[in-house]
Parts: structure tokens; C-alpha cells; sequence
């Protein structure tokens, strides 16, 4: 069976470098642990170039909480791929809701996109409803993503791309079980199918795609057990050496 990958995003944490990198020295001995599964881990940028220092080579990977698509410029407070790619980054988060919901676009998702495979950077492109209908329109809205980010994506650096399924209906404490499984198999599905008719079916399928979207130690094992789930992305539980630990178990 294919190693399954898991990846934390510690979105706006910790508060300091002695917190990161006790996250980071966590992480090294969940990856040691873990062996069917590669851990990718986002820090915010401020902490990358310490977290390559401290990680080295090992089997820890590096991720990006997000990149913008030039490579220099008048472009205050962005940082490109080129920079990211050069410290040793080789994931980038893009789209993520709480971006999306701070106004990025669909257009600019897919720039951002070009600009990671341009750097030889896996591109994580999150897709997902606000929330789910009788009537199938949520289905509508992926699509778009989906469509948006892959476009003028060349066939052949599909399997360079990684898409992570986050129902932003399912994110939170209170939504904490609303998400299941064969939910995110159906949408895993769909959006290989909504792929296969701009890319090609045998591109589509070798689409990884994983599950996002309130991701904790007690339903991971859940989600990894479906063949269509190729990871998680992990976001608070992350933060937990314990929980990151159970989830990488799973």
C-alpha cells in the first residue's frame, strides 16, 4: 500500500521560535514513527528557513502556508516560490479557505499553482463548499475550483499536484463530526471526474487528493482507510505532539 502523507498546517502558530521548535523536534519523532506515512509540515514563513536548519535532510518535508505567483518585485509582503523553492520548501498550501475567505480568488489560485510547478513545489490546491444542499449546487461550486486552479495546467504536471478536500460546512469544534468518510470519497470521486473531462481520466487518476476539514486522532484512521483518501491535512491537532502522533498512527 502506498504511504499516505499527512501534512499539519500550523496556520498563525506558535508565538515564538523556542515554541516552534519544540513543534518541530515533536514532529522528527512522529516522522521516525510513521512508516506508512510521510509528514509534510507548514509553517507560518517567519519560522521556514529555521525549520530547515532544524529538520536537515530528514524525513520531515517541508510545506508553505501559501506563495504568491511572481518571482520578484513591487509586490510588498508577498513571497515567491523561487524564494520558498531556494530555502528548501517543496510543498505550498494554496487556496485555503480562511485565504479564500480574506478574498483571494479563483484566478489568483491558479497562478499561484503555475508559480509552485514552475518551482518544482507540490502544489496542496484546497477546494470545498460552504455548504451543502438537497439540491447538488454545492457540487457546482467545487467544480469551479477545480476547473479554475487546473487551468492552462499542462496534463503532465498532474501527478506533481495535490488537491485537498476541506467542506468548510465541517471545519470547526462544532462541526467536529459532521464530515465522514464516505463523504469525502464521493467529493475525492468528483473531483477526479470533473478532472478527467479538462485533462484526460488517466492524468485524473493520479490525482492525489486528500481530506481536510476538522481532522482529528479519533476519525483519521477512518478517513486513511479509504483507497480514494491519499492523506490529511491536518490543521489544530497539529499543534499536539500527542494527537499529531495519533494521527500519523492511524
Amino acid at each position: 500500500m502506498a504511504k499516505k502523507l499527512i501534512v499539519g498546517n500550523w496556520k498563525m502558530n506558535p508565538g515564538s521560535f523556542e515554541e516552534a521548535r519544540h513543534l518541530l523536534k515533536q514532529a522528527k519523532k512522529v516522522a521516525a514513527k510513521a512508516r506508512n506515512a510521510d509528514i509534510v509540515v507548514c509553517p507560518p514563513f517567519i519560522y521556514l528557513c529555521e525549520a530547515k536548519k532544524f529538520l536537515g535532510n530528514g524525513k520531515i518535508r517541508l510545506g508553505a502556508q501559501d506563495l504568491f505567483w511572481e518571482q520578484n518585485g513591487a509586490y510588498t509582503g508577498e513571497v515567491s516560490a523561487t524564494m520558498l523553492e531556494e530555502i528548501g520548501v517543496r510543498f505550498a498550501i494554496i487556496g485555503h479557505s480562511e485565504r479564500r475567505a480574506l478574498g483571494e480568488k479563483d484566478e489568483e489560485v491558479n497562478k499561484k499553482v503555475k508559480a509552485a510547478l514552475k518551482a518544482s513545489i507540490v502544489p496542496i490546491i484546497c477546494v470545498g463548499e460552504r455548504e451543502r444542499d438537497s439540491h447538488g449546487y454545492y457540487l457546482a461550486a467545487v467544480k469551479k475550483q477545480i476547473e479554475h486552479a487546473f487551468a492552462g495546467v499542462p496534463a503532465s504536471s498532474i501527478k506533481n499536484c495535490i488537491v485537498a478536500y476541506e467542506p468548510i460546512w465541517a471545519v470547526g469544534n462544532s462541526n467536529f463530526e459532521s464530515a465522514t468518510p464516505e463523504t469525502a470519497v464521493e467529493m475525492a470521486i468528483f473531483i477526479k471526474k470533473v478532472l478527467a473531462d479538462s485533462h484526460g481520466s488517466k492524468r485524473a487518476h493520479d490525482l492525489r487528493v486528500l481530506y481536510g476539514g476538522s481532522v482529528s486522532a479519533k476519525n483519521a484512521g477512518d478517513f486513511l482507510l479509504e483507497k480514494d483518501i491519499t492523506g490529511l491535512l491536518v490543521g489544530r491537532e497539529s499543534l499536539s505532539a500527542q494527537k499529531f502522533s495519533e494521527i500519523a498512527a492511524a
